[in-house]
């Protein structure tokens, strides 16, 4: 499989697709899908103007005509544009044809990271930090560039056939109902969001470090740290509950790959590595530390994979990740009967790897019959012992109960579920909120798993979903002033462009896009249009004396700059012998224009043609650098010799200037 873009779901390439063989906006020619995932598809194509093969993600038409979604995409492309680093998946070029959007990006062959755990398991400890490297490397140019992945998993990490490790998806802001959505696809992405992230929406280059703890506790163990039957418990978990060392799923493993993993994963930001550079250093430090049988040690939850037998594996998991077979455990060798001493060898090692002790064999000795008295007063004793148990247990516990999970439920079944509880509803609180949907759970309090008092109340904070602000009207506002606005409105300043205006000033705000009036998601960016000020046609300066043609541009309200170099011309010296912009241009009102100044025509020595047949005195005249011209006179019409020239022989000419001959 050959992916190159952000999460996606394999797909056959085989099925009918409109945009397969067809070029997109002149130059993309598709070749093949991909794949597909939530907002766009990916095809393999060719840049026809470049010869090169690349990866085309075309957004979803349905997406395309929703402009949040176009500047997303947009968003994406500019933000990876100015990653150059060799572990991020490059993005070449962004455009429109008709109702598709794309992205033109780099084509890794190869496979993700989620093929591989899918198909290996585990991994031992070294081939895992040999993923987690580059992959830290990545982020860490991106946080160091101020971009935040927010949306890190084994799916955004492609490696390529090669062996080479990339980060895909850079430039995401967030992806689309992340958290309430329920599909399985949405399970995998929450199982990597950090707390702060769930619980406050807020991401700075720590829930990167946080999700990377995640990844490489699953690669080290084969399973997330965090499971559950539902989103909002996979939520729960990550906000009250730490994740635990890997070594409690693969018994010794070396504490300092624990100590990475806890570090990473701390439930408090300020706890982690400030970013992926930080949490590199730390995964450096912690390797030089681990011994050649501590890095390759094989997990037991690796899977076996015979690459002898398996080409169509070998084509999706690259070779240099191959997981050596783990050993067999509690495997009949046929040595031994079961009787046998190897019999009983292998079942205490199973016990003591995977499952608790065997009780006990009961005694066969019958226990002497107490008398009958004695066995009443045991009764007796045991009931009175039950019955200060009980008021003890329900002092203590039994008038309690656990406040149960409501995470991301809607407001009337988390009524149900507390109301079964024998909770009541106290209060109900609205608040916005950019990761869980309108009308769903967003906290409780007490908070899911509080012991409370039974028939107590709880109070419930719904989601009123993303916050949303008007764009304000901007047009005539100075950019600095336009931007502090949307700031203060709870926007952003996104694309700017500039552009001519007979009747809004220069550097003032023109229009944006979306328009005045407009409900955007709070913290959306907005795009600005702003004044060049009036156009102003410049005029042809060629030739004209410096003093004159200053004036002429200053009259036109233009700056004037007169480059220190001067040339050669047709001109003489002194005269305009080139001008930037040129004429019949158009600029704005205080632009400048720069002048080149002639030094004269360059003189060149003319040939001596006298007596030489025409063409051939043409042809050494036009060498010289001149033109030439004919007088053939009543008498040279049929003549074919040169009787004179212009300019003597000999002598000097500007070079560029004519030369008359006379033929005869």
């Amino acid at each position: 499989m050959t992916v190159s873009a952000r999460t996606l779901t394999c797909v056959d390439t085989t099925l009918q697709d409109p945009l397969v063989g067809q070029v997109l906006d002149g130059r993309y020619r598709i070749d093949a899908r991909v794949a597909v995932g939530g907002m766009a598809t990916v095809y393999r194509a060719v840049d026809t103007r470049l010869d090169r093969v690349l990866a085309l993600k075309v957004m979803h038409p349905t997406l395309a005509a929703d402009a949040t979604f176009v500047d997303r995409f947009i968003r994406e492309a500019k933000s990876v544009a100015r990653l150059a680093h060799p572990n991020v998946v490059q993005v070449f070029d962004q455009g429109t044809d008709g109702a598709y959007v794309y992205l033109a990006m780099e084509y890794v062959a190869g496979c993700t990271l989620r093929d591989v755990l899918r198909e290996r398991g585990a991994l031992q400890p070294r081939a895992a930090l040999d993923i987690l490297e580059p992959v830290l490397a990545a982020l860490g140019a991106a946080h160091r560039a101020g971009f935040v992945h927010r949306d890190m998993k084994p799916e955004n990490v492609l490696i390529g056939d090669d062996g080479r490790v990339k980060v895909a998806d850079f430039g995401l802001v967030r992806a689309v109902d992340t958290v309430t959505n329920t599909t399985g696809a949405v399970l995998g992405t929450v199982s990597y969001l950090a707390p702060e992230q769930i619980e406050h929406g807020t991401a700075d280059p720590r829930v990167d470090v946080y999700a990377c703890g995640i990844v490489l506790y699953e690669m080290l163990t084969g399973d997330r740290p965090h499971l559950g039957d539902s989103p909002a418990l996979v939520l729960y978990k990550h906000l009250h509950e730490d994740v635990p060392p890997p070594s409690a799923a693969v018994p010794g493993m070396a504490y300092a790959l624990d100590e990475l993993v806890a570090s990473a994963t701390a439930r408090t930001p300020d706890v982690r590595p400030h970013d992926a550079v930080a949490l590199l250093a730390h995964v450096r430090d912690a390797r030089s530390g681990l011994s050649a049988a501590q890095l390759d040690a094989v997990p037991p939850q690796a899977l076996a994979v015979d690459h002898d037998n398996a080409e169509d594996r070998t084509s999706v998991i690259p070779r240099s990740l191959s997981v050596p077979r783990p050993l067999p455990v509690n495997e009949d060798d046929g040595e031994h009967g079961d009787g046998g001493g190897g019999g009983r060898d292998r079942a205490v090692h199973h016990t003591s790897l995977l499952e608790p002790p065997p009780p006990s064999a009961p005694s066969r000795r019958r226990a002497p019959r107490r008398p009958r008295r004695g066995m009443l007063a045991i009764v007796a004793a045991v009931l009175l012992i039950l019955g200060v148990g009980t008021g003890v247990w329900y002092i203590n516990s039994g008038q309690f109960t656990k406040v149960p999970p409501v995470l991301t439920m809607t407001e009337a079944n988390a009524k149900q579920r507390l109301a079964n509880a024998g909770l009541d509803v106290k209060q109900i609180k609205r608040e916005y909120s950019d990761t869980v949907e309108r009308g769903t759970v967003i906290s409780s309090d007490p908070k899911t798993g509080a012991r409370i008092r039974d028939n107590d109340s709880v109070t419930l904070t719904i989601s009123r979903g993303p916050e949303t602000v008007r764009v304000p009207d901007l047009k005539g506002y100075k950019l600095s002033k336009a931007k502090e606005r949307l700031k203060n409105e709870g926007l952003a300043a996104g694309m700017i462009t500039k552009s001519f205006s007979e009747d809004v000033p220069r550097g003032s705000v023109i229009s944006t896009d979306p328009g005045a009036g407009t409900d955007r998601r709070a913290g959306s960016a907005i795009a600005l249009t702003v004044s060049r000020g009036s156009p102003v046609d410049v005029p042809d300066l060629r030739g004209d004396d410096l003093a004159d043609a200053r004036q002429e541009l200053t009259d036109a309200g233009l700056k004037v700059k007169v480059a220190t170099e001067r040339v050669n011309s047709e001109f003489d010296a002194g005269q305009v012998a080139a001008q930037t912009p040129g004429d019949g241009r158009q600029v704005a009102t205080g632009d400048t224009v720069t002048l080149t100044i002639s030094k004269g025509p360059e003189m060149v020595e003319v040939p001596d043609v006298v007596g030489d047949k025409v063409d051939d005195a043409k042809r050494e005249l036009e060498d010289a650098g001149f033109q030439v011209k004919e007088d053939r006179g009543l008498l040279g019409l049929f003549g074919d010799t040169v009787e004179g020239q212009s300019v003597d022989g000999g002598d000097t000419a500007p070079k560029g200037s004519t030369i008359t001959i006379e033929i005869g």
